[in-house]
């Protein structure tokens, strides 16, 4: 019993060092200049088929890293929604909107890898569909669209949409701004991740007010 607990730890380890490792080399290099074997390596594996052992191939190990940091994201923004509760105010949902992505940055410390990482994803056709995936899945990002649709019923559905996909572009892109200026120590335009959230809320709350010309 003792050695079956002692191999899943390991294997737990293994995994855990392979998604941070991934992590990392997709954020700085980019998704398909890494490969498996690569990250094998870089993770202390002695067998370069690593990765295809514990995750089957780059999607589905591309599919771990979201997932993990989805759920992350997914409490964060439960609370809040379930704190925003009752609230007719717009600022209060975007604010919901906003501060998961920034809060789970500051949560995991610096240098952080994430956005860069979801960047790269979201950016690649071939992969944005593992990361929308994981955002059709997600109660609570449900639950936040309808109250922000019930707090300002206009513009029509098919404008709300691209502002979403809008504010979700300036969202992750500010946040891969100050994420790298931070892991290479340089100065940042914002104190903190707070402020960032702050002034990202003041931006889609116009950006979603705006008057639409059709």
């Amino acid at each position: 019993m003792a050695g079956r607990t002692e191999r899943a730890e390991r294997g737990t380890d293994t995994r855990q060092a392979m998604l941070e490792t991934a992590e990392r080399l997709f954020a700085v290099h980019g998704v398909h200049a890494v490969s498996t074997r690569k990250i094998s390596e870089e993770s202390g594996q002695g067998n370069n088929a690593a990765v295809t052992y514990h995750f089957g191939g780059k999607p589905d190990l591309i599919r771990a890293i979201v997932r993990t940091h989805a759920d992350r994201i997914e409490e964060i923004r439960s609370r809040l929604v379930t704190e925003a509760a009752g609230s007719e105010d717009i600022r209060t949902w975007i604010s919901c909107l906003v501060r998961p992505f920034t809060e789970h940055l500051e949560d995991l410390g610096s240098p952080t890898w994430y956005a860069r990482f979801r960047i790269q994803v979201t950016s690649d056709p071939a992969l944005r569909e593992i990361s929308q995936e994981e955002a059709l899945a997600s109660p609570s990002l449900r639950l936040l669209i309808a109250h922000l649709t019930h707090t300002l019923p206009g513009p029509p559905s098919d404008i709300r949409a691209e502002r979403l996909n809008m504010a979700s572009h300036l969202i992750v892109n500010m946040c891969v701004e100050r994420e790298r200026a931070l892991a290479e120590n340089a100065v940042t335009r914002q104190l903190t991740w707070n402020d960032l959230a702050t002034r990202l809320t003041d931006a889609v709350v116009g950006l979603w007010q705006a008057p639409s010309s059709n």
